[in-house]
């Protein structure tokens, strides 16, 4: 008797222990930060799961008290809806309520036309849903989960998927079923919209902040790579994957905020104009520092310059944050770029004066051209900043009658649209196929669940990564639905009650979702927890019921998951080689279309691939990911200066040897495919030479105007030099380009 109390007061005492080094804060910390978002949330994500609980439950209340048929469609339709902030919550849920009537029409539609042929109408159902995957794919902005107006398309597939489900064993009461459908997902919209309106206090001005907020964040990115860049790290913007990725993101929430802030005078359009300049500016940079790689380029006056540069640069965040007028800000900035432009000047009359007074002196006269070239260069980029911040400015203190539009730039993938599309029908005409051959009495809810999957996930670029963390969370929903089924909720007897109940578990719902690496994971769980419950006025989900309802559930998840990995799987291989190829094609077509487009297009496609390709690393070597993403940043660089030299063709300015030693790259490139006939070799080979005859046509023109188009045209050739060299294992494809293939590849070197 005394070992066993001695045991019980151990186990006690180390119980006590434990208790107060995870409760008290005793011991490391460390322990519970995978918890904390549960045990210590931050006051929005705690807001955000409250607000949601409440309105969940409210449209639940109405549902019930309305005895509408399938209440819980009203409380899964809030959290499919509810986002952490107002702007986003109302963009999604205008495009759900638009995905939604479109999803009604067209299943009314399917059951009115085929309810008496299984196959046909399973058949009609995936194409039904690919073809919405496919639509969705091309809409503007990233692929992701915030993207609403993908989400639109998304909600057309979901309705579509459980209104035709659910008609098909009744296609004589298919209006009423939509109708009553539509009535769940409505409520759902209208309650969670009302409810998060009253959480809201001063959102114009909280809005117009965030704009400011979000390009200070930006900016503070775009200087650091800069600083370092005139520091003399060369890769400086190469490395910033961060800066790109946060420009695009930001650039695509401005929406948002445009929402919240409602009648509004263009701020969002300045905002995302800033945000493109931005773009351009670290552009230029990447050419600034393709122009500091050629040798005796670097000046004591372009020292002195990139000096002053760097001090403004380090201290712009601050001078911008808070309130504080920017006109000072401009004036000096406005004053660096005067004296860029007079050095550069001033480098441009000392070597006309070099080349025209004998004896000439060669070296003195290359190296005044070369530092001429990198201040005009950093001229540019100052440019890009001043037009960054004088659009900042507009959108922080808007003038009235402004009319300035800037709309959000959308890059279409035929290819990506139409892979996606298959990928979900063939996955849900197999599902079809379990039922239709098995009888399977839950097999249509089988096939509803492996349809809401594929509606919502076959847009992404790795659906099954997406549908992993789906299962997780839907097993998650499972357990917690088997304790609220099969011993809480058969007790209460009023909606009180049953609210009490359900309120802790939705509120830890909605704490995960606003934890980033569990966000998927609660989707999961918040949208199929209200359906394993299955709340009703006459009735309870009884053992048999809810066997019958997370059975059919999880072996969606797992068959939808297993069919992402089997039927055209994500292949980063693949999928860079098709981004490498089409770069490649892109670079011809700048080089050979008669009407090229604008610069800013050409900046976005590269920006848009280079994020793309930066989440699809995976298990991807650095070193392999490192060659790819300098290729795609060396080929909008390259895609910009072939625009700026057929500019200068086009102005017939040139002398007629430099006109044709240019034209001559130009027509190699318009054959650049790095991949058959050594066209990689020969494209490096014709800029080299134009380089090489350039700079000697530049030694002996007298002619100033001359001179300068030379200048430039002589500049756009060694940045287009620079990039082939210090990419070779991008560019040239004369072997099959695997990632396997990479560690072989000896670093570029200079063409012999």
């Amino acid at each position: 008797m005394r070992r066993a109390a001695l045991s019980a007061g151990q186990l006690y005492q180390a119980l006590a222990a434990l208790l107060r080094q995870t409760m008290l804060g005793e011991g490391p910390p460390r322990k519970l930060d995978h918890l904390r978002w549960l045990v210590a949330p931050d006051l929005l994500s705690f807001g955000y799961a409250l607000r949601t609980t409440l309105s969940s439950l409210i449209a639940l209340g109405i549902a019930l008290w309305w005895e509408l048929g399938s209440p819980q469609w009203a409380a899964l339709t809030v959290w499919m809806v509810a986002q952490g902030t107002r702007g986003k919550s109302i963009a999604k849920a205008r495009w759900h309520m638009f995905g939604m009537v479109v999803g009604t029409i067209c299943a009314v539609v399917l059951v009115a036309c085929m309810p008496q042929a299984p196959l046909l109408y399973v058949l009609s159902l995936a194409l039904g849903i690919g073809g919405f995957c496919f639509i969705g794919t091309l809409l503007p902005g990233p692929a992701a989960m915030t993207n609403y107006r993908i989400h639109g398309m998304r909600a057309s597939g979901f309705t579509y998927a459980i209104i035709a489900l659910d008609g098909v064993l009744a296609p004589d009461h298919i209006f009423e079923i939509a109708m009553a459908r539509a009535t769940y997902i409505t409520l759902g919209i209208v309650i969670e919209t009302t409810v998060s309106s009253l959480f809201q206090y001063r959102l114009e001005n909280r809005a117009r902040n965030r704009l400011a907020t979000n390009f200070l964040q930006a900016l503070g990115g775009a200087t650091r790579s800069l600083v370092r860049l005139l520091g003399g790290d060369r890769q400086a913007i190469a490395h910033s994957t961060d800066v790109f990725g946060t420009i695009l993101t930001l650039s695509d929430q401005v929406e948002f905020a445009e929402i919240e802030m409602g009648r509004h005078q263009h701020e969002g359009d300045h905002a995302r104009a800033a945000l493109a300049a931005m773009t351009i500016l670290m552009s230029r940079g990447l050419e600034l520092g393709a122009l500091l790689a050629v040798p005796n380029s670097q000046g004591n006056r372009y020292q002195a310059t990139a000096a002053q540069a760097t001090t403004f640069l380090q201290t712009l965040p601050t001078r911008l944050a808070g309130e504080q007028p920017i006109q000072p800000v401009l004036a000096d900035l406005a004053l660096l770029r005067a004296t860029c432009r007079e050095l550069a000047s001033t480098c441009l009359e000392e070597e006309m004066v070099a080349a025209t007074h004998p004896p000439v002196d060669l070296p003195l006269e290359r190296a005044l051209s070369r530092e001429g070239q990198i201040l005009h260069k950093l001229s540019e980029i100052l440019d890009e900043m001043a037009l960054s911040l004088e659009q900042f400015e507009m959108s922080r203190n808007p003038q009235p009658h402004d009319h300035f539009h800037y709309g959000m730039r959308t890059y279409r993938d035929w290819r990506m649209a139409f892979t996606n599309s298959l990928r979900a029908s063939v996955t849900i005409f197999c599902s079809g196929l379990v039922w239709v051959t098995t009888a399977w009495p839950d097999g249509l809810t089988f096939m509803m669940f492996v349809s809401i999957v594929c509606a919502l996930f076959s847009t992404l670029e790795q659906p099954a990564l997406a549908t992993k963390a789906f299962l997780h969370g839907t097993i998650c929903a499972v357990g917690m639905s088997a304790l609220l089924d099969l011993w809480v909720i058969a007790q209460p007897t009023t909606y009180e009650m049953l609210a009490l109940c359900l309120a802790v578990p939705m509120l830890v719902g909605g704490l995960a979702f606003a934890y980033l690496p569990l966000i998927l994971g609660a989707v999961a769980y918040n949208l199929f927890l209200p359906i394993l419950i299955g709340p009703l006025n006459q009735g309870r989900m009884d053992e048999i019921m809810y066997f019958n309802t997370a059975l059919p559930l999880v072996l969606a998840m797992v068959f939808a998951m297993w069919m992402y990995r089997v039927f055209l799987p994500f292949d980063p291989d693949g999928l860079r080689w098709d981004m490498r190829m089409a770069i490649l094609r892109g670079l011809r077509q700048l080089a050979a279309r008669r009407k090229p487009p604008a610069p800013v297009e050409v900046v976005g496609r590269g920006v848009d691939s280079f994020v793309r390709l930066s989440s699809m690393a995976g298990d991807t070597a650095p070193f392999v990911l490192e060659r790819y993403l300098g290729g795609v940043l060396a080929s909008m660089t390259i895609g910009l200066n072939v625009l700026r030299l057929r500019d200068i063709l086009a102005r017939g300015v040139l002398p007629t040897g430099a006109h044709r030693a240019t034209q001559d790259m130009m027509n190699r490139m318009q054959r650049f495919s790095g991949r058959y006939g050594g066209q990689y070799g020969r494209t490096a080979r014709a800029t080299r030479l134009a380089v090489e005859y350039l700079v000697q046509c530049e030694q002996t023109e007298i002619n100033l105007s001359v001179r300068v188009e030379m200048l430039r045209a002589l500049a756009s050739l060694r940045v287009i030099e620079t990039q082939l060299e210090q990419n070779q294992p991008f560019f040239d494809a004369a072997t099959p380009y695997l990632d396997q293939a990479f560690p072989t590849v000896q670093p570029a070197q200079k063409l012999q």
